[in-house]
């Protein structure tokens, strides 16, 4: 009775590499599914250098600020895609220069498209009524924030860069709502 105590069944490493087996495939099966779920619950990063993105056209061309300014004259509110490949609204100042922002053309209230209506000089929502001033502040509700702000720089080769605006938004003073 010794002897078997320290001994091996026939066929006991066929049992530990089927143990293994076993244990092995549900730890796959439930990482595969609790790892995403993890995920979901955590907020995406905020992404590498912030050094921006190229603003474009509506057929994804870059857009570049002297051949833009030569096609839009003053006080022009024009679209092109932003961050995240949202309308954002590159304006012409009145010294014929781009505005040193962008404006996110999505609506706060439900993410209707805001357009430029020149005559009213402020951004008019179609869907609900919402009114913006030039800068995308709140004129009239039901939008409860004014339009996301987003910087607008140029970079060595004269492209335009939109990047996030973190600072503090200078139409109500206070924390970005949209970082």
């Amino acid at each position: 009775m010794a002897a078997a105590d320290g001994e091996l069944y026939i066929d006991q490493n066929r049992r530990n590499l089927m143990n293994l087996i076993l244990v092995g495939s549900a730890a796959v099966t439930v990482g595969g599914l609790a790892v995403p779920y993890i995920l979901f619950f955590l907020p995406p990063s905020a992404g590498g250098g912030g050094a921006g993105i190229s603003a474009k056209d509506a057929l994804g061309n870059d857009l570049f600020e002297k051949e833009y300014l030569t096609t839009h004259r003053v006080g022009d509110h024009s679209l092109a895609q932003g961050l995240k490949g949202d309308a954002t609204y590159l304006i012409v100042k009145e010294d014929g220069t781009l505005e040193d922002f962008g404006l996110n053309a999505v609506c706060t209230h439900l993410g209707c498209v805001v357009p430029w209506s020149a005559p009213n000089n402020k951004f008019m929502c179609p869907c609900h009524g919402s009114q913006y001033s030039a800068t995308g502040a709140v004129v009239r509700g039901p939008a409860p924030l004014p339009l996301a702000l987003a910087h607008r720089t140029t970079d060595e080769a004269g492209t335009i860069i939109f990047s996030p605006w973190t600072e503090t938004d200078f139409r109500t003073e206070g924390k970005p709502w949209w970082m």
